[in-house]
């Protein structure tokens, strides 16, 4: 047994409700109208990241769920969609920070350090207990009182300041290698919108004559070219919406695909929901079909998309999801994933509404030359892409791993795995 271990069997663990309150304080529904709040959603926190997002905004235009009040100290649980494992701990709040009420707030007391339980609720072992003490299939959630009741380590308040300065120090060292690598895959993705703009705009040879498209921000495009909107090329179609009881087990029923199931551009079968209900049938997935996340809390996911391949043929797919149908499917997904798309996206979103309603999709513009010049535009895109996309999976992999490292040094810092920092 070594010296690490020893320790950590002389730490008492205590359940969080038994050194921390929670939820304490509640903004009154009788707030100043045009006071102004920073708000934090579910969607603004992440396990690594911690707060990415506050959102200023007065009162009356916060949801009904901005009720929790914040303080330097507490920390962020999320109770709701625990799979999202959206947990941080506030450092420094601001005088009028307000948290959703899919958080439980978590105000350590006399005995806890508020660093140290920061660092031990991102344990794997306590975000696996919160997980695992979910309730529902699409929608997995936690009464706050059973948060509470899972239990932490509890070391001497020295060792906790000392483990807690520990990974203040190693993890940010670790999320430095993270951010660089990020910005490489930022640069990446630039480069591949890029190349993809200048085919979908201006196709593959320089030389060919040019003529003013008629829109300002699209510019030149070749003179053989001409611009439509999607509406007269494709059809637009609006996802399922079912009720909670129409989701079975899988087997049991049709794979609804949802803005999880999109990673990276291409379709994962991970977080699926099956359902037994009637679908019609322009709601059955096709080969070639586009798959596009139209309404999301997170602006950063709207626009996200992929090609539905044969092996997700015959499935279907949820309320917040739209498809696209064309014979034309390989130019147009190319179109979708271009500063065209994101351009036009952009310009019908608000900080209020996050969502790309379908006749906003039917009426996006798009240069389209013929049916041979699209597919020779899609080979000769794909053959460039192929090699930035190998290099974004092999640095993705690496962040992966570098996670994977920083959760578990995490783990076993805060359970006394450690030796030298008890």
């Amino acid at each position: 047994m070594t010296a690490a271990s020893t320790f950590a069997r002389q730490w008492s663990q205590k359940r969080l409700k038994f050194c921390a309150s929670y939820n304490d304080e509640v903004l009154s529904e009788e707030t100043d109208a045009l006071k102004q709040i920073d708000y934090v959603e579910i969607s603004d926190v992440s396990l690594v990241d911690g707060i990415q997002r506050i959102t200023s905004m007065p009162f009356y235009q916060a949801p009904s769920r901005a009720r929790r009040k914040v303080r330097s100290g507490d920390i962020l649980i999320s109770t709701v969609r625990t799979y999202l494992k959206a947990i941080a701990a506030v450092d420094s709040a601001t005088d009028n920070l307000i948290a959703s009420t899919g958080f439980c707030v978590v105000r350590p007391q006399c005995e806890l350090d508020s660093s140290f339980a920061g660092w031990a609720v991102r344990s794997d072992e306590f975000v696996g207990e919160v997980v695992s003490r979910s309730v529902g299939v699409s929608y997995p959630a936690i009464n706050a009182s059973q948060l509470v009741d899972i239990a932490i380590p509890l070391p001497p308040m020295e060792t906790q300041r000392h483990i807690a300065a520990f990974l203040d120090k190693k993890v940010a060292q670790i999320d430095a290698l993270i951010a660089k690598k990020r910005t490489l895959l930022e640069r990446l993705a630039e480069k591949r919108q890029a190349i993809i703009t200048q085919a979908v705009t201006k196709g593959l040879d320089p030389s060919v004559p040019m003529k003013d498209s008629g829109i300002e921000w699209l510019g030149q495009i070749p003179a053989h070219w001409e611009v439509k909107r999607l509406k007269f090329v494709g059809e637009t179609i609006l996802g399922l919406t079912y009720a909670p009881l129409d989701v079975v087990n899988e087997g049991e029923g049709k794979l609804v695909l949802r803005a999880s199931n999109i990673q990276k551009g291409l379709l994962t079968r991970d977080d699926s929901v099956f359902v037994q209900t009637e679908i019609p049938d322009e709601l059955i997935l096709r080969a070639g079909d586009i798959l596009i996340c139209s309404r999301n809390g997170s602006r950063a996911l709207i626009g996200k998309n992929a090609i539905i391949s044969p092996d997700y043929e015959g499935e279907t797919f949820g309320a917040f999801m739209t498809v696209y149908r064309s014979k034309m499917h390989r130019f147009i997904h190319l179109v979708f994933n271009s500063e065209l798309f994101s351009f036009q996206s952009g310009r019908f979103m608000t900080s209020t509404i996050n969502q790309l309603t379908i006749n906003t999709i039917k009426d996006f513009a798009v240069p389209i030359p013929s049916e041979e010049e699209q597919q020779a535009i899609a080979d000769a895109v794909h053959a460039q892409l192929n090699p930035l996309d190998l290099l974004a999976d092999r640095i993705g992999v690496s962040i992966e791993k570098l996670a994977e490292h920083r959760s578990a040094l995490i783990t076993a810092a805060v359970t006394g795995q450690i030796e030298g920092l008890q």
